[in-house]
């Protein structure tokens, strides 16, 4: 088999283009994502043409040219989206470089079409996918997933790597040096517990609280985040890993025993998702982030591409899902998969329906966290003793920690590791960097988040709000490539907090297109335009600036909450320098 690199840059196809009609991006479909649950390739187009038109062509095209490859019995799809389109075609998983030509090849006679140009020799562009397709085939990889799939144990691949299983019952390989099934020794391969966490917000803390709730059962827990992979006490390695990748660096470490994997949009949207063997599927919520993207540009959209997690589901496997929103009660009704609601209120009618049906799903009332397995009700745990939910002020950790509740009994943890996991999970740079973490210095409180967005901002708002302050202080910023709007909601929604003080500061290295200066100004004619005066509103060149600020202005009985998008370990080392021990 040819290099990897070789094959990618095998073929250049010019198809035609126009001002209403253009592809926008080509790639790789590794997994079940938002189309399908097919591996293959999608062709994204800019077009201002109707989208039956194009998707009639796709069809009449694209497959002729899959019959002329040899691949008659793969599927094809279209979506259509304000804007635009998906064009989609299936292949097999040992030859998805090559589906990607085939699907350049389907666009050009599509366009060619479309637009009433000449095409080229039809038979000369097959022979040429048809020599690439031979180079990339790797008979030994299909027949490992072949064998695999028959024995229910999965098999993960990539450019460099297969493995067969999952953690302590994996095995792993180089993709150029495969054994022949005949040559595995399955009977000690197996998959092991996993679990995906997807949602706007609230995911990453979801899915490190139930790899707490496995560490708490004995198990070597394991989790991918957008942070870093970490299997047991050890970080494998730092970054954004809520992709594909980062789920099969974990999925082959030889000492994991439960998986979480944080599953975020893009990964989603981009390559789909890294198995199919999850036991839960968690969906925290959807609100408006990161639109406009991969043809998601409304937030019932965002909520169909966050469903694509019931894809990955094995038989059996639960899709978990927040009954307090209104974006994900809407898209269950487009599922068949086995449902497990949980909710913040017990007369919720999802909950309601769940146990009448004798469902799974989970509520909090009377101050705890309520299981219902479909026969009995079980009290979990007290609110009050799970140290991240401030005693029930933040109620949006009540609510990870019912998806975390009803994702350890999907994944068959007991209440015992439920209430040691929840119970010993802290809001604290070790637990849980970045979110709601807490800091006491000169005798105030200071909370630092990672809050982005308005849905996540509102919800450490509301938190705070319930928490006693002489004064109250906000370090507030945003990235450069976010809308106007996007930016004045976000300060909008932080300045339901009551600031008296408000730092904005800039992000140097999230510009991303704007001018220096032009987000602080947003943030502080907005402020001006809610009241507050320009003496409570302060300026900073950098989060670490910003921060530095707010501490020396801090007094005894005040609150300051510092929404830090970048300088993270900068700020957590000089909160750490100059907090007093929290009592």
């Amino acid at each position: 088999m040819d290099p990897i690199e070789d094959i990618e840059d095998a073929l250049s196809i010019d198809y035609p283009t126009s001002p209403g009609l253009k592809v926008e991006d080509c790639r790789r479909l590794t997994g079940p994502g938002l189309l399908w649950d097919h591996p293959g390739a999608v062709v994204q187009v800019a077009s201002d043409m109707e989208a039956d038109k194009i998707t009639a062509a796709w069809h009449k095209h694209a497959r002729l040219v899959l019959d002329a490859v040899g691949w008659g019995d793969q599927h094809l799809n279209a979506r259509g989206f304000e804007g635009g389109i998906n064009l989609a075609l299936s292949a097999p998983m040992d030859q998805l470089y090559s589906a990607v030509f085939v699907a350049e090849t389907a666009w050009y006679f599509c366009a060619s079409d479309l637009l009433g140009c000449q095409s080229g020799d039809f038979a000369a562009m097959i022979a040429d996918l048809t020599a690439v397709m031979a180079r990339e085939a790797n008979p030994p990889l299909i027949a490992l997933l072949t064998e695999g799939a028959r024995r229910g144990t999965e098999v993960l691949c990539d450019d460099d790597e297969l493995s067969v299983g999952h953690g302590v019952g994996s095995q792993t390989w180089a993709v150029g040096a495969l054994p022949t099934p005949g040559n595995v020794d399955w009977d000690r391969l197996h998959n092991v517990p996993v679990a995906l966490i997807t949602g706007t917000n609230g995911k990453t803390t979801t899915t490190r609280l139930l790899a707490a709730i496995g560490k708490a059962a004995g198990k070597v827990s394991g989790l991918t985040s957008t942070d870093f992979v970490r299997v047991g006490d050890d970080v494998l390695d730092r970054g954004d890993y809520s992709g594909p990748g980062g789920a099969r660096l974990l999925l082959r470490d030889q000492r994991l025993e439960v998986a979480c994997l944080e599953v975020a949009r893009g990964g989603i949207l981009r390559r789909g998702l890294p198995t199919r063997a999850a036991r839960a599927a968690i969906v925290t919520n959807v609100a408006a982030d990161h639109l406009g993207q991969y043809g998601v540009n409304t937030v019932p959209e965002l909520a169909r591409a966050k469903f694509a997690v019931h894809r990955a589901l094995a038989p059996g496997g639960a899709l978990i899902l927040n009954a307090d929103d209104p974006y994900v009660v809407a898209e269950a009704a487009q599922t068949e998969a086995r449902i497990c609601w949980f909710s913040l209120d017990p007369g919720n009618a999802q909950i309601a329906t769940a146990r009448a049906a004798h469902q799974p799903c989970a509520w909090a009332g009377k101050g705890k966290i309520l299981y219902f397995d479909g026969s009995d009700t079980t009290a979990v745990i007290a609110i009050a003793d799970i140290p991240i939910t401030l005693g029930g002020a933040a109620q949006y950790n009540v609510s990870n920690a019912l998806a975390a509740t009803c994702g350890a009994r999907a994944l068959g943890l007991n209440d015992a590791a439920i209430r040691k996991g929840l119970s010993g999970f802290h809001n604290d740079p070790t637990d849980n960097p970045g979110r709601f973490n807490e800091f006491a210095v000169n005798g105030a409180r200071v909370f630092v988040d990672f809050a982005h967005n308005p849905h996540s901002v509102a919800a450490v708002a509301d938190a705070l709000s319930a928490i006693p302050a002489k004064r109250r202080m906000i370090l507030l910023s945003h990235a450069g490539d976010r809308s106007d709007d996007d930016i004045r909601d976000v300060t909008q929604t932080a300045l339901s907090l009551g600031p008296d003080v408000l730092v904005a500061c800039e992000l140097l290295d999230y510009l991303r297109g704007r001018e220096l200066g032009d987000v602080p100004d947003l943030i502080r004619e907005t402020c001006r335009a809610n009241g507050m005066r320009p003496d409570q509103i302060l300026s900073a060149d950098s989060p670490l600036a910003g921060v530095r600020r707010i501490l020396a202005l801090l007094q005894p009985g005040d609150v300051a909450l510092l929404l830090v998008l970048a300088e993270r370990d900068a700020v957590f080392d000089l909160l750490a320098q100059q907090s007093d021990p929290i009592t």
